[in-house]
């Protein structure tokens, strides 16, 4: 695994690794200063920019993954292809790609912006709150996965249908509903009627 900013506090070769930042927004998305990345998430927690990927395969099949069991917030538990946090400074769409590329081992053959969106969740298991200004991107995959088992713990391919039926049977992150139906417009846009999305 490669060692960058967002792998480095796991490296055991860096014992006195720096801490995380993000990047402190207001409610329009403008950046007002930074916080530690476990310091913004505890309650009442701090709103703070992220990104949410939702990439499909040729069939119109959207991408899951289950989260590593050893993640620190939401762990083992069935989200979208790919979420996290630009560092201070990075594009949102360039910290799409890189995380995407660092999760599960794919560069999307395409990836678009996708709106925006601000949401407020608390996760019960842990007492950690999301509260986010989340840029969602759409795309393609077109290559093998390979997931980094730090963290993902499963891959799946689904249709809407599908989905569906995982989504009333196992656990979803928090925010996992909130920025699929955000990106419903694109993703529809993007795979067409007949998928079904």
């Amino acid at each position: 695994m490669p060692i960058t900013p967002a792998t480095e506090t796991h490296s055991s070769t860096n014992d006195a690794a720096p801490a995380i930042l993000l990047e402190l927004v207001d409610e329009k998305g403008v950046t007002i200063g930074t916080a530690e990345k476990l310091a913004a998430h505890q309650a009442p927690g701090r709103l703070h920019r992220a990104f949410s990927v939702f990439l499909f395969d040729e069939q119109g099949r959207l991408l899951l993954q289950q989260r590593a069991l050893g993640k620190y917030h939401s762990p083992g538990v069935w989200s979208n292809t790919c979420c996290g946090h630009p560092y201070p400074g990075e594009a949102p769409f360039a910290a799409a790609a890189r995380r995407t590329y660092e999760e599960l081992g794919v560069s999307p053959s395409l990836l678009a912006e996708a709106g925006t969106v601000r949401y407020n969740h608390p996760d019960p298991a842990s007492g950690l709150v999301e509260q986010e200004f989340n840029h969602l991107f759409v795309g393609l995959v077109q290559t093998p996965l390979a997931p980094d088992p730090e963290e993902v713990a499963e891959a799946a391919f689904v249709t809407a249908q599908e989905l569906a039926e995982r989504h009333a049977r196992d656990t979803f992150s928090a925010w996992f509903m909130t920025v699929l139906d955000a990106a419903r417009p694109a993703v529809r846009e993007l795979t067409g009627p007949a998928a079904g999305w």
